[in-house]
């Protein structure tokens, strides 16, 4: 009788592996077949005008010939040809598109507008490994559009660091998932949010990885306490989180400034960049904001909290007067 030791178990890491690799290939497999007919049906409706009435006759005559192959109905046989239509021409993705699960491109198709939102997706659902149904989620959860403004409002002191910052932060925190009391001060935020972790984690991004809350700061003969401390793996510095239950206020800028520096001088290794601060509020005034971060040396972030899901075409609003803004600014300064 064989006796199979514990290093025996390596072989159901050698099958595993086996598998997860197959399904991958299959998936591979359907997506490039998918790509393929979504070509066929995109150059037949191009050069030989082709309709749905076609298309509905196409689906048909599939069933009839090749009964035991699903998946090729009329509805599908469309978003394939959507499939090919929204990402022909562009190559950067040919290999990220293999990487993700049809369900995962009918809701990218189906759910974003821009290319740029849809390219935002698809590289989160591959780098933190989401499910289709959590891509959904975050879709739903507006991230693309509370990222895409903080990334707007980036500071001049935080777009001059060596790292690249865009696409990290965001503009407004959903925290949904926090029971707090109310009226509720900065310690029960801050306990709520260690008490949850893991979401609020979900909620930071890919990346972050949680360090300690009420950090000790020794400056001289003084002791201070950093409310939340995180580091990111891309960014390679540490990420001080400020809470505030209040609306924002210039002054807190200064705090956030000391403790910042204190970290880069005492804590901080030589091989990390310059820490970053987040100061997160209950509510801001985007142009007081503006103009208390246009002058300060500190690289500083301030986002805002939310208890209740935004909508979406509320973000989607708020994004397009920043960008009008935005160019509005730069128009002038061109001018000049």
């Amino acid at each position: 009788m064989i006796i199979f030791r514990p290093c025996s178990y390596n072989v159901l890491d050698i099958i595993q592996k086996g598998k997860t690799q197959a399904v991958l290939a299959v998936n591979v497999a359907l997506v490039d077949t998918y790509w393929n007919v979504g070509h066929y049906l995109f150059d037949k409706m191009s050069d030989s005008g082709w309709g749905k009435s076609i298309v509905l006759e196409l689906a048909a005559w599939i069933a009839q010939k090749a009964p035991d192959i699903k998946g090729f109905s009329a509805q599908n046989l469309w978003r394939m040809k959507q499939f090919y239509e929204v990402y022909h021409g562009n190559e950067k993705l040919s290999a990220l598109l293999r990487e993700l699960s049809w369900t995962h491109h009918c809701i990218l198709i189906g759910q974003c507008k821009t290319m740029e939102e849809r390219c935002y997706y698809a590289n989160l659902s591959v780098s933190s490994g989401w499910s289709s149904r959590e891509l959904e989620n975050q879709i739903k959860r507006g991230v693309f559009e509370r990222t895409a403004l903080a990334d707007k409002k980036l500071s001049p002191a935080v777009r001059v660091l060596p790292q690249k910052v865009d696409g990290i932060f965001k503009d407004s925190y959903l925290l949904d998932f926090l029971d707090l009391p109310d009226p509720y001060i900065e310690k029960d935020l801050q306990s709520a949010l260690v008490k949850n972790l893991c979401r609020f984690l979900m909620e930071l991004g890919h990346g972050f990885s949680f360090v300690g809350e009420k950090v000790r700061l020794q400056v001289g003969n003084s002791d201070f306490e950093l409310d939340l401390l995180f580091y990111h793996r891309d960014l390679q510095c540490l990420v001080a989180f400020e809470l505030k239950t209040g609306k924002f206020e210039p002054a807190h800028l200064g705090q956030l400034s000391f403790y910042l520096e204190a970290l880069d001088r005492d804590h901080k290794r030589p091989h990390e960049n310059p820490s970053i601060g987040v100061l997160l509020c209950r509510n801001k005034d985007d142009e007081v904001v503006e103009y208390a971060l246009s002058r300060t040396l500190s690289p500083t972030l301030v986002s805002d909290f939310e208890h209740k899901l935004i909508p979406k075409s509320v973000l989607k609003q708020k994004l397009h007067e920043w960008a009008a803004l935005i160019e509005a600014k730069t128009s002038e300064a061109d001018d000049e």
